[in-house]
């Protein structure tokens, strides 16, 4: 069984973060802005955030982030309280590596990153009739 590629995913989790920057809106904003500069990506809206309540004895909570695009889609989860994040993007086009390490080391302060590519395959078939 012959199999293509039908896109490649980046799981992205990213410790030791900065807290006050995993809470910035303005900074995941900016992370976002250089990941999709940087990639050549084309967002089809603007991206969407949620901030979460602190939780006790926190200052500020974890934000939620996405952008849509025509490759596929880019989001991030951050828990300040922890000092980490978790990214995720899927491009269904070739695209090459990003500096994942270095880039979330200097954005967010992290002192461990941690990069799984993923190829995603399918196995052509044929689409039956309706």
């Amino acid at each position: 069984m012959t199999t293509s590629s039908s896109g490649h995913e980046w799981i992205v989790e990213a410790y030791g973060c900065h807290s006050e920057r995993l809470a910035s809106p303005a900074v995941l904003h900016d992370l976002f802005e250089t990941i999709i500069r940087e990639l050549a990506l084309h967002p089809v809206g603007a991206p969407q955030w949620h901030q979460f309540p602190a939780p006790a004895g926190s200052v500020a909570g974890g934000i939620t982030g996405m952008v849509m695009l025509s490759e596929s889609h880019l989001t991030i989860h951050t828990f300040p309280e922890h000092g980490s994040a978790c990214l995720n993007l899927f491009c269904c086009t070739p695209r090459a590596e990003w500096a994942w390490v270095e880039r979330l080391s200097a954005l967010l302060g992290a002192t461990d990153v941690r990069v799984r590519h993923v190829a995603r395959e399918y196995a052509p078939q044929p689409v039956p009739a309706s």
